[in-house]
């Protein structure tokens, strides 16, 4: 059973499309080189014309932003970086009034040490009550000056930090997967689970439509906090199955309880952010009484292969069938390194780029947009080292650089930084010169530019039928359904495939033209030349097209 669909939104759930905002990075109201609630209102005009269906809206409860924003301090209150609880209300309304749905990020794996939990925590001392919702543990050794276990964080270093006892003595240490400011909460303890029900009705109340869940993979541990074997490679993607320290059996109950929140207020819906690459784990997370959708990422981490997308796609579609929901797609977000700059960054880039944003839009199911993708925005590697803020940077030695580059503010126009993202050229994480031919309008009027594209993408599949997509090839086009599509024989290093409509989606992702399909062409990424004596169209390389066929 899935989400209901929410009574101003354009389509059910199944069906949408959803633009992520990254609040920080998104448009800046107030001057201060921070995007904001505001500026993301000020911006609609842009999400309609776009033609989405709505926004999933990146971490805004109060926080230090020591990992921005996923470092909660209070998560019943806006952060006054981006406004308050009045502006997110407003958000709510204006968008619902668009006809479009709010999601906003939820962080239950992890609080800020800043949280009045972690605080009182500290200052209780061993054995006290107050550390029972966190992990706090003796060290090992004969001071115990050595971590409690060999756990790495995600983001480098050990995944433990020693506390300075109220007596001022070296005492426990705490758990935390991410960043030291980001204590690990104890899901066996009845508080973390009745405290997160509050925050759900909190914000369902104030008429937000649904979640996505933050580490939803993450949130329970094993019993006695086991050592990892060494042969374990840690990883902040994908994990490797034999990682104890994630996909745990109980991490399910907690879920059950999210769904119980959501049950009560129709409508709504919960997605996960699932890093388990095995299908059968992975649509365990989809059960009729947990989440009602989950990013699966293998898309996300294919390369520009027509095998290795055709897998991608196969998986996602069979693990949403497998658990009886619809997949999710997305070729990027706040984590990953941007398509462009993924497939080869310059023109094979952001050809390529187009081109998966024509099959990702294809396919059946809900897409997802990251910010700046329907700019054709290249990750930025030129951020000088000073002013890189991922909490990676510092806790590899500097020998990573983090996720900044793909979280550089948007450039709504002109030639110069900050190009109408803010009134200061100071921006939170500095403008590259250079971007003034990726501004929203610059390529306004374009109908070659990828916002055009995105436009003409975006708007056609929104006048297909929900659910229209072919069953497997070899079994006739069958019934209508949102987990599969039906495979056409292709040359070498393409792709096509058909839904049940009679819409084909064909991507050639070799270094030579190939004949055009038959068909009348919706859209193309690029030009398509004709070739050979006769005139022949032709599909070039790094080049997807949409046809309509005979069904």
């Amino acid at each position: 059973m899935t989400a209901q669909r929410p009574p101003h939104a354009q389509r059910p759930w199944e069906d949408m499309v959803l633009y992520q905002v990254y609040p920080r990075s998104f448009s800046d109201s107030d001057g201060d080189g921070t995007g904001d609630l505001q500026g993301v209102i000020d911006r609609i005009g842009h999400l309609e014309l776009l033609g989405v269906d709505g926004v999933w809206l990146g971490p805004v409860m109060r926080s230090p932003g020591a990992d921005h924003g996923y470092d909660v301090s209070d998560p019943r209150d806006v952060d006054p970086l981006f406004g308050d609880v009045d502006a997110l209300r407003r958000l709510v309304a204006e968008l619902h009034h668009a006809r479009m749905v709010l999601l906003m990020d939820l962080v239950p794996n992890h609080t800020s040490v800043e949280h009045p939990w972690f605080a009182a925590a500290v200052a209780a001392g061993p054995g006290s009550p107050e550390r029972e919702r966190y992990f706090f543990r003796d060290g090992r050794g004969p001071d115990g000056a050595e971590p409690p276990n060999n756990w790495p964080s995600v983001f480098g270093g050990p995944a433990w930090t020693r506390v300075t006892e109220p007596d001022g003595r070296p005492g426990q240490w705490y758990l935390h997967l991410f960043a030291p400011e980001q204590p690990d909460l104890d899901w066996n303890h009845p508080d973390v689970g009745a405290d997160l029900e509050r925050t759900l009705r909190f914000w369902l109340d104030l008429g937000v439509d649904g979640f996505r869940i933050d580490v939803a993979h993450g949130l329970a541990k094993p019993e006695g906090l086991p050592d990892l074997d060494d042969d374990v490679v840690p990883a902040q993607l994908i994990v490797d199955e034999r990682d104890v320290r994630w996909d745990r059996p109980d991490v399910h109950e907690v879920h059950r309880r999210i769904r119980r929140v959501l049950d009560d207020h129709p409508g709504t819906a919960a997605f996960g952010e699932v890093w388990v690459g095995d299908v059968d784990r992975f649509s365990a997370y989809l059960r009729p009484d947990e989440l009602h959708f989950a990013f699966h990422f293998a898309l996300t981490s294919a390369p520009f292969e027509a095998g290795a997308v055709r897998e991608a796609i196969e998986s996602s579609l069979e693990a949403a069938r497998a658990a009886g929901s619809v997949p999710t797609w997305a070729l990027s977000n706040h984590d990953v390194v941007r398509e462009v700059t993924r497939y080869g960054n310059g023109v094979p880039g952001r050809a390529r780029a187009r081109a998966m944003a024509l099959v990702t839009l294809a396919l059946p199911g809900i897409a997802f947009v990251y910010n700046g993708a329907e700019l054709g925005l290249p990750s930025d590697y030129s951020i000088p080292h000073d002013r890189l803020t991922d909490p990676t940077w510092d806790r590899t030695g500097h020998a990573e650089m983090g996720r900044d580059h793909c979280r550089v503010p948007l450039p709504w126009e002109g030639d110069e930084p900050p190009y109408g993202f803010s009134t200061t050229a100071d921006t939170w994480l500095p403008m590259p010169e250079g971007w003034g031919r990726f501004t929203v309008e610059s390529q306004l009027e374009d109908p070659g530019s990828t916002l055009s594209l995105y436009r003409a993408a975006i708007e056609i599949r929104q006048s297909w039928t929900a659910g229209a997509v072919a069953g497997d090839a070899g079994a006739g086009a069958g019934a209508a359904d949102q987990t599969s599509v039906a495979w056409y024989g292709a040359p070498s290093d393409c792709l096509a495939f058909r839904r049940a409509d009679g819409v084909v989606c064909a991507l050639n992702a070799s270094d030579r033209s190939v004949p055009l399909p038959a068909g009348e062409v919706l859209l193309a990424s690029g030009p398509l030349p004709t070739a050979g004596p006769d005139g022949d169209a032709v599909l070039p390389p790094d080049t997807a097209v949409w046809l309509r066929v005979d069904v």
